[in-house]
């Protein structure tokens, strides 16, 4: 339950930093010259609030990655799981299962009466 809390916490962090970056003005004016309403909700210190904004998602989704590689890890359970693993030593054993399988029978099946 704890390891979906923290998936859909990182996924708003992540949705939230992508959005506090496109809306800042950096050399080519980014969407922030889009939406001039930004400094009208934050006032003058538009580029202040922004950047503290920023720095606090960035240390959320760095603990979130984190924390998320450390409870994956602690579950220790693959995707990959359920695939059986061929190696050419397992490759060896069926193709002897398969030949001791389909050996040809001595006995001639007897017709029926």
């Amino acid at each position: 339950m704890f390891y979906g809390i923290l998936t859909f916490i990182h996924i708003f962090v992540c949705i939230g930093l992508i959005a506090i970056v496109l809306l800042q003005a950096g050399r080519g004016g980014g969407l922030a010259e889009s939406f001039s309403g930004a400094e009208s909700i934050f006032g003058t210190k538009t580029n202040t609030f922004l950047t503290r904004a920023t720095m606090l998602f960035a240390i959320i989704f760095l603990v979130t990655c984190l924390s998320l590689a450390f409870l994956s890890k602690q579950r220790s359970r693959s995707i990959m799981a359920a695939q059986k693993i061929i190696t050419a030593e397992t490759q060896k054993k069926e193709e002897a299962q398969k030949t001791d399988t389909t050996a040809p029978s001595d006995q001639k099946a007897q017709p029926a009466k």
